[in-house]
């Protein structure tokens, strides 16, 4: 389903504009490909070592694939990166939108790994990115050999409280100090122009029980959209085996967790 993500024309085309200046900066010598799936064209920044193995890289709601510039500077010396701009997001994918929890992303995926040559890899993911993963991994158990996940949607409870609606006036910019830093800068614009997804499906403990393969959740205690302690404690009924990290004095925007992360990841 192809939907309407952004505000406007101009909008998107700012956005557009100064997501391809930020590519320009990518930290390592990459490959731009673009891939087509049955739910339309799909970029990835393909960089690091072309022998390493394959890492794919799932970025959040209202995001895209500059989320993970400082994890490929790190990284891409021991492994091969495929940042994925997700489907209906603010990158350079198609804008189509299927429904959460139908089998459409599983399908997308799909498509995105044939179409990059990966029979089997490992997946890091944030958020929105972590919702995906999970549902592709529980309906295509083989293809993920290690899963590490930060503030993955879909376990604890959104939260719709107070905290919750500060962060999302914040990035929708409302009423808050102005931002200094290019990042800041380029989040606010974003926000302003494009529609993103405000609810995920919460999975099964059914679902959650086939989560079987090495997996790492990284959380904070404090994370104003997601419960991460109903996180914490569904994990540990379904997925017993899963090393859980809370982080302390921490939100839903975590520190870069790129050194854990490498330290999980099997090379």
């Amino acid at each position: 389903m192809t939907t309407t993500i952004y505000k406007s024309a101009a909008g998107a085309a700012q956005i557009r504009r100064q997501y391809e200046d930020w590519l320009t900066h990518w930290p390592a010598p990459a490959e731009r490909r673009t891939v087509p799936t049955r739910h339309g064209d799909t970029f990835v920044m393909v960089s690091g070592t072309e022998d390493g193995p394959p890492v794919v890289l799932l970025h959040g709601s209202g995001a895209n694939t500059i989320t993970w510039m400082a994890l490929a500077g790190k990284l891409a010396g021991r492994f091969r990166l495929f940042a994925v701009d997700v489907i209906g997001e603010p990158g350079l994918s198609a804008p189509s939108r299927p429904p959460l929890g139908s089998p459409a992303y599983a399908e997308w995926l799909d498509d995105v790994l044939d179409g990059l040559g990966l029979t089997e890899v490992q997946m890091v993911a944030v958020s929105l990115g972590g919702w995906l993963a999970i549902d592709y991994v529980t309906r295509r158990p083989g293809r993920v050999s290690r899963l590490a996940l930060m503030v993955p949607g879909g376990i604890g409870r959104q939260r719709w409280g107070k905290a919750a609606v500060f962060l999302l006036g914040r990035l929708l910019g409302r009423k808050q100090p102005e931002p200094t830093s290019p990042p800041e800068k380029y989040v606010r614009m974003v926000f302003q122009h494009f529609r993103p997804r405000l609810v995920l499906p919460t999975f099964s403990t059914e679902r959650l029980r086939k989560l079987t393969l090495p997996l790492l959740v990284i959380v904070g205690d404090r994370d104003e959209m997601l419960d991460s302690g109903a996180t914490r404690r569904r994990l540990a009924g379904a997925a017993p085996h899963a090393d859980v990290v809370m982080l302390p004095d921490t939100g839903h925007m975590l520190p870069d967790q790129t050194e854990r992360i490498g330290e999980f990841l099997h090379d």
